[in-house]
């Protein structure tokens, strides 16, 4: 570990995460699109803060802002604390030196001033407190997702659990949100639909869904999502030890103060691309954000920063955010520089810092793609979900499957080029078969039916087999 100053960890934060974004986008067969998301939603409310804390010549003030910042950011739960200290050590920097001692984790309350479930490991204990509030044996399957996370696979079931306690006004159904980490066993269809069985273990935790379904995982997590907690077994337990709500104003504003024209359009311009690149956590869209384009324009952007930041003078600082945001426009392909110029005319209202390059079509797009010449002959499966019929909100929402298939090059291209990423929704499955085979590498992509019969897809021999009477998003994958 390096010696830490406050101003060099919060800026290899950032570098960091462009560098776990890059890598989690770099082989699509293993893509991570919860390392992308989370590492993106870092620096939703916390770059114009960097940007302020980095924009002074003096390196005392610099520091003390810096140490505001990270204390800022690691104040959003321990999640977020943890996901910086491990980010930090990975660019060699101890950041718990420069932080006030974690504080205990308390139960929160909502605007009513009701208490709320928290997030709990999948333990023995924690079930056996939730079994007498929610009839799990009579729990039914919302939605599943298995998904790939690098070499592993991780897994989201939501679960609709009927209450054994009573509730005081009508209510929408309590949902059950389960997480498998490292998952390692699959099996389900639809007739695994109905009677949940959460199991604990040493070494293994899981569910069981119906007459044959399972998931195995190393760990896991749950949360519940019912409005009417607080009337529970364990919701008066946790109100009776929880600090009352003190106010009801908006939180806290983030720390810093109005930036120079040209570091606030660096700002703003990087804050968008990080707005694009968490667009991957709608998983319809995942397949259409370029992320290892932004993360190449955008590396170094940590340095960078820090470097225009600390020049003396506000002139010379502000000429050096203009270069900053040039040498992003460079390192960029043709299609992120005409992005850029766009973002810094429609968002930052500075369309003189770039000199936009010829367009090549009539808008600046980062998602075309050259068209495919047919379909793939294999595939391999980075996320297959299912959802089953709901009302939410008010409004019926129909069954449906989903699909992100890493494709091979167009025609087959066994040369160096990368596979590509696609997203496939399947309305109204009448079959959606997954077993843990799907997920084991490159399979044999096989189109099942006729245009007049049920329609679907079938990989590794059955291990995932769709069909659907209402057809594809897409005819040819």
């Amino acid at each position: 570990m390096r010696p830490a100053s406050a101003m060099s960890v919060l800026a290899a934060l950032l570098d960091r995460s462009l560098d776990r974004m890059a890598d989690a986008a770099a082989d699509v067969r293993r893509f991570d699109r919860e390392a992308i998301r989370e590492a993106a939603d870092v620096w939703d409310n916390n770059l114009f803060p960097l940007f302020w804390a980095a924009s002074t010549s003096n390196a005392g003030r610099r520091e003390r802002r810096a140490t505001t910042v990270l204390e800022w950011m690691a104040d959003f739960g321990e999640r977020r604390r943890a996901w910086m200290t491990e980010q930090a050590a990975i660019a060699g920097y101890d950041l718990e030196p420069l932080l006030p001692p974690a504080g205990p984790h308390m139960p929160g309350r909502d605007y009513r001033g009701h208490v709320m479930a928290p997030q709990c490991r999948l333990t023995r204990h924690n079930v056996d407190e939730l079994v007498p509030d929610y009839d799990l044996a009579a729990a039914s399957v919302r939605h599943l997702r298995v998904e790939r996370a690098g070499t592993r696979l991780t897994a989201h079931v939501r679960l609709v659990a009927d209450r054994r306690f009573a509730v005081d006004e009508p209510a929408p159904p309590a949902l059950l949100d389960v997480w498998l980490d490292d998952v390692t066993d699959i099996a389900f269809d639809l007739a695994d639909t109905r009677a949940v069985t959460l199991h604990t273990g040493p070494r293994e935790v899981g569910i069981s869904l119906g007459p044959g379904g399972r998931l195995r995982a190393a760990g896991g997590e749950y949360r519940l999502d019912d409005r009417s907690w607080h009337l529970s077994t364990g919701g008066r337990r946790a109100d009776a030890t929880t600090p009352a709500r003190t106010s009801r104003s908006n939180p806290p504003r983030p720390p810093g103060a109005d930036l120079d024209p040209d570091a606030h359009a660096a700002a703003t311009l990087l804050h968008h691309a990080m707005l694009e690149l968490r667009s991957v956590r709608y998983a319809a869209h995942a397949d259409d954000v370029p992320v290892p384009k932004l993360c190449e324009a955008f590396s170094g952007a940590g340095e960078a920063i820090l470097a225009a930041g600390s020049q003396r003078g506000a002139h010379r600082r502000e000429a050096a955010f203009r270069d900053v945001i040039r040498a992003w426009a460079d390192q960029g392909d043709p299609d992120i520089t005409r992005w850029i110029a766009t973002v810094l005319k429609q968002r930052a209202g500075r369309p003189d810092i770039i000199a936009p390059r010829p367009a090549q079509r009539t808008t600046p797009d980062l998602h075309d793609g050259p068209p495919m010449s047919r379909t793939p002959s294999q595939a391999v499966l980075v996320m297959a979900a299912w959802t089953a019929t709901h009302t939410d909100y008010g409004t019926e929402r129909p069954a449906a499957a989903q699909l992100h298939l890493a494709l091979p090059p167009r025609n087959d291209d066994t040369s160096s080029a990368p596979w590509r990423l696609r997203t496939v929704d399947c309305a109204d499955p009448d079959t959606f078969r997954l077993r843990t085979d799907a997920f084991h590498g490159p399979g044999r992509l096989v189109r099942v039916g006729k245009p007049t019969t049920a329609r679907g897809l079938d990989l590794h021999q059955g291990a995932l087999h769709v069909t659907t009477g209402a057809g594809r998003s897409t005819s040819v994958i």
